[in-house]
This record gives structure tokens, sequence and C-alpha cells, in this order.
């Protein structure tokens, strides 16, 4: 899942101060799971921002990333001066192709891609390289979880199982290693890999994936 974390009031309402009617919008897949954008905390930030002066009500869409759902609120999106989006990125970059005279404001900051480890703790799992390896290391990810993305055993740094970048966290690679030798995989970890083509990574520019036997 994609994590984001609300922005703080302060930039919000300077973002928004040349405006008063406010639709907060809410999104109803990621950000709700991450407490940071669904319904209930749409309706509470159109609260506060009522409570600043501003003519703000909320609304919440299923999903913001996809056209078809935002398309069944257009009246609704319309109505007011501009918009403040609690979704990810993505979906505040929809809303505006979809209304591209409509200003609309993140209300979230997106961080990451990864999964709810306890309540109210979210850890990121995944970088999105564009390749996956992760079956190659007991599906512990050495691009995301080693603070150097270390494709052949950990640095020199790591101390009694941490990190050396960030002491507090587990070094990935003992991680790594306990994981394949509770599978019995040990010798799989003696194989070198050659540095990881990053091609097919973000830094290439922006990416885009075609399934033909869908497309229309």
């Amino acid at each position: 899942m994609i994590v984001g974390e609300r922005k703080p009031l302060s930039i919000v309402i300077e973002n928004l101060s040349p405006w008063r009617k406010i639709l907060v919008l809410g999104c109803g897949t990621c950000v709700t799971v991450c407490m940071s954008g669904g319904e209930k905390e749409a309706q509470e930030v159109a609260a506060i921002l009522r409570l600043r002066g501003f003519q703000a009500r909320a609304l919440t869409i299923e999903r913001q990333c996809e056209m078809e759902f935002n398309r069944k609120f257009a009246e609704e999106i319309n109505r007011e001066e501009v918009v403040l989006s609690l979704a990810c990125g993505i979906g505040v970059q929809i809303l505006s192709d979809l209304f591209p005279q409509k200003p609309i404001f993140p209300g979230v900051n997106t961080t990451f891609m990864g999964a709810p480890i306890v309540q109210g703790l979210w850890e990121e799992r995944c970088s999105g390289c564009g390749d996956c390896i992760v079956h190659l290391f007991g599906n512990i990810c050495p691009v995301t979880r080693c603070a150097k993305s270390l494709l052949n055993g950990p640095c020199g740094g790591s101390q009694k199982g941490k990190c050396e970048v960030k002491p507090e966290r587990d070094c990935a690679w003992q991680l790594i290693y306990d994981r394949m030798r509770e599978q019995g995989r040990l010798e799989e970890l003696l194989r070198i890999h050659p540095p990881k083509d990053w091609s097919s990574s973000r830094y290439g520019g922006q990416r885009k994936m075609l399934r033909e036997d869908v497309y229309l």
C-alpha cells in the first residue's frame, strides 16, 4: 500500500488562503488504512478549516487514482472553488488531469510503499525498482531495507544485527541471513550478484506499463 502522512495544518491553510469554499476530498483506499486521508480524516480536516473561517465540506471517493471514480463526483467537485485532496500524489495528479481548471492542493505527503506492522506503525518494504529480486534474498528486499541497498552481503559497519546508518533498525542482511538459514538456503548467499540494472527504476524518468491483452 501507499503510505502518506497529513501535511502540517499551517502549510494547508497557507495554500488555501486565497479561497473560501473548500472541498476536502478523502480517498477510500491506502490513505484510509494508514489513517491519514480517509473519510474520518476528511471530516476532521473540514471541521478544522471551518473553525479557521473557511466554508469547507468533506467528501470521500473510493479511489482517487482512478478516473472513473472521480468522474462520478464531477458536479460535487466543480461546485467548490478549490479542492484539498487527501489522496496520495497519484490521486492529486489524476484529479488535476480531469479538472484542469480547478485548483487542487495535496493535503497529504506521500512517503513510501509499505505495510502496517502493528497498530499505528507502517514500514517501507518496496522501492518500486521495476525488477523484483526478493526471491533471491528470502523475500527480504535488500534494495529497500538495506540503508546502502547492498546486494552481496552486509557492510562492515553493522553491529550485533543492527544497521550502521540507523542503529535502531535491524540490519537487513542479518534478517536475510536468518531467513535463508531457516529455509536451508544459506549456500545461495554465496552467489555474487552483478550491479543492479536501474534502467527499469524511476531514475530513467516516468514509467508506464502496457497490458496489450486488456488495452482499449
